[in-house]
């Protein structure tokens, strides 16, 4: 299995649309950032035909180190979670 970085990501930009390895990773760049602060500003990004980024707020709990068993409080906290598109689980099973 391997491990896609932004650096594929550019590179596939370039060689499908024709744009500068520059203006490809500027343009990656401004999709990231604006995904982050509307995350940041607690809205939720739908990427059509790719999948829904939320955020959760997660509860203080009790949590045990699976190590020696010993309980630990785990703070309270705030994850993102992605749910992938109907399309994209349609691809992703066929």
């Amino acid at each position: 299995m391997k491990t896609i970085t932004r650096a594929d990501v550019t590179d596939e930009v370039c060689k499908e649309v024709g744009l500068s390895r520059k203006d490809a990773s500027d343009i990656f760049d401004t999709v990231i950032d604006e995904v982050i602060q509307e995350l940041v500003s607690g809205n939720e990004v739908k990427l059509s035909s790719f999948g829904t980024f939320s955020l959760r707020d997660k509860k203080q709990r009790v949590g045990r180190n699976p190590k020696t068993g010993i309980e630990a409080v785990i703070s309270s906290r705030r994850v993102i979670s992605f749910k992938p598109s109907q399309t994209m689980r349609k691809i992703i099973n066929a």
